[in-house]
């Protein structure tokens, strides 16, 4: 895994984000124009998710990107396929 990757990160409680890879030291992950995947369907787990994307896009629920997020207790960090990142990032934005 590289600085500028796009990946899925899920941490031990501020759940699971999509992003660019920007610094990663220890636990402690930084991404750039991050998404929080908040509820995820059309993808079994988030491994499929990686490379395959969702099958489900409207039924998703991913809030707005921001322009920079650092994420406290990583536990997983996967690399996103290019055609996976190309559909999450299609995902409408869920706004409550």
């Amino acid at each position: 895994m590289q600085i500028g990757d796009y990946v899925i990160v899920r941490t031990f409680s501020a759940g699971v984000f999509a992003g660019i890879l920007a610094a990663e030291e220890g636990r402690v992950v930084t991404l750039h124009n991050a998404r929080r995947l908040w509820y995820w369907s059309g993808a079994a787990s988030l491994s499929q998710l990686a490379n395959s994307g969702t099958s489900q896009p409207m039924q998703c629920k991913f809030p707005e990107c921001v322009p920079e997020v650092k994420l406290y207790e990583a536990i997983e960090t996967l690399i996103v396929t290019p055609h996976a990142r190309l559909n999450i990032e299609g995902v409408p934005v869920w706004k409550a």
